[in-house]
């Protein structure tokens, strides 16, 4: 089965050589994705902030692989500071919590000191 890249022209990801997002059939593989801004590569230095800005930059490769976030099926959320996630909540709420998918949340560190959070999701395309 074929598979084709998403990119969303971070310097990230021509640096370190992955893509955004890969889809294979009907599932959608968005990577670790942080708050930075790829137009400005800009990050806020807020946790929720930043939680905000993954959201859109996830929504953004998925609405690219034909899929939306009412898609996702399972999340990953990693951040540096466990004692940060309750910031975070509002955002993702927002964003899953009429969708409800499997979850879990990881404390470890991030590539830059800047990301306090990094979000991955998988989707299914059409099992909304």
């Amino acid at each position: 089965m074929p598979r084709r890249l998403i990119s969303s022209g971070s310097s990230f990801e021509r640096d370190i050589g992955y893509s955004r997002a890969v889809v294979v059939g009907n599932q959608v593989f968005v990577s670790g994705t942080t708050g930075f801004d790829y137009s400005s590569m800009t990050i806020s230095d807020n946790v929720a902030e930043q939680a905000a800005q993954c959201l859109r930059n996830i929504e953004s490769a998925l609405r690219e692989a034909g899929a939306s976030m009412q898609d996702v099926v399972r999340v990953r959320y990693i951040l540096p500071r466990a004692a940060d996630f309750p910031a975070t909540w509002p955002a993702l709420r927002a964003a899953f919590g009429e969708i409800r998918p499997a979850a879990t949340m990881i404390e470890a560190g991030l590539a830059d000191p800047r990301m306090k959070i990094e979000i991955e999701v998988d989707a299914i395309v059409g099992s909304a």
